[in-house]
């Protein structure tokens, strides 16, 4: 099985650039211009931004961003594979997850939307089969708050110099994913570091 579709997780405009909620564009983003994709191009048709590269076997990888907003994600990328026949075990999403710390990375195969308007979106619409690559932006600073506040907001400079940091690895997790399928990705990026793991990562 090979995977046929990326999709970046985020809201259209100015406004939402550089917030929490918008890390599955950039991480997108990143990858298309490290992979040299063809120019992003807008389809009316899904609502959607679309690019694409080429997987080392030759077939196309579709790179797609949701020009809808995040809660009417799951509208744009069912066109999506509807139109080009891509089943959702083929399909990687990524996106941002309170319930990491900012910048930690964890690939998943099932899972409910966790209070992620956009992934609750998705799940009501394509079957629960699709990987999921989420990026930690961390919890509200307190109970309080209001959870779209948060997501919303953007990174303040030290979370956003430690998701700067952290780009290459995702981008790593990605290349795994496609080059060596879920199940061994997961073996190495969910794996716990062990002592001497943290001890050389200080070095």
């Amino acid at each position: 099985m090979s995977y046929r579709l990326i999709v970046g997780l985020g809201n259209p405009g100015k406004e939402y650039e550089a917030t929490r909620h918008n890390v599955g564009f950039l991480v997108v983003d990143q990858f298309a211009a490290k992979q040299r994709a063809e120019e992003w191009k807008t389809n009316r048709n899904f609502k959607g931004d679309l690019s694409q590269i080429i997987h080392p076997n030759g077939e196309k990888i579709h790179l797609l961003k949701p020009t809808t907003y995040m809660n009417d994600s799951g509208s744009c990328i069912q066109k999506v594979c509807s139109y080009y026949k891509i089943p959702p075990e083929e399909m990687i999403i990524v996106f941002d997850e309170i319930n990491l710390a900012v910048a930690e990375v964890k690939i998943s195969l099932r899972g409910s939307a966790g209070g992620h308007n956009g992934m609750d979106d998705i799940l009501k619409r394509i079957h629960p089969s699709f990987t999921r690559l989420r990026i930690g932006v961390g919890q509200k600073p307190h109970k309080e708050m209001d959870l779209a506040d948060f997501v919303l907001g953007k990174f303040s400079p030290e979370d956003q110099n430690l998701i700067n940091a952290s780009m290459d690895h995702y981008l790593d997790c990605l290349q795994r994913l496609i080059r060596d399928g879920s199940e061994k990705a997961m073996m190495h990026i969910n794996r716990k570091p062990k002592n001497n793991d943290r001890d050389q990562s200080q070095l």
